[in-house]
């Protein structure tokens, strides 16, 4: 299998996607399932094609994800992100069309951690004054 394929790692919460996209005719594959099959919600399939229909690239390559950690939503994303990631090196100049839809930035938010004395990261224990 010596076919040339271009590599980007996305990240979102707790899920990594490791994404591969070959020219192809536009099959989205994730875990060997089709992405009808793993996410089958209209909105998180929505989120996954999102930068290939913005760089005008739906049915030139074939998408095969690797992803695991997180829930459904955050998989989605670090999808996304990745598959953004590898659209750069296909062609540099969807940078601006990328970076503009936010596709590239990595979305740092993360579980904030639950500090002592406190029952989680800011909700306290009940008070009584009498």
């Amino acid at each position: 299998m010596n076919q040339e394929f271009y590599y980007g790692t996305g990240k979102r919460k707790n899920a990594v996607a490791r994404t591969r996209l070959l020219p192809g005719t536009g099959q989205i594959l994730i875990n060997d399932r089709p992405v009808e099959e793993y996410f089958p919600r209209a909105t998180l399939q929505m989120i996954i094609r999102q930068p290939l229909n913005l760089t005008k690239t739906v049915g030139k390559f074939d998408v095969k994800v690797r992803v695991n950690g997180g829930g459904v939503a955050g998989q989605a994303v670090a999808v996304r992100h990745g598959i953004s990631r590898a659209l750069l090196l296909v062609d540099p100049e969807l940078r601006g069309v990328l970076k503009k839809a936010g596709f590239l930035t990595r979305d740092s938010r993360i579980k904030e951690r639950k500090k002592y004395g406190l029952k989680s990261a800011r909700a306290r224990f009940q008070y009584s004054k009498r």
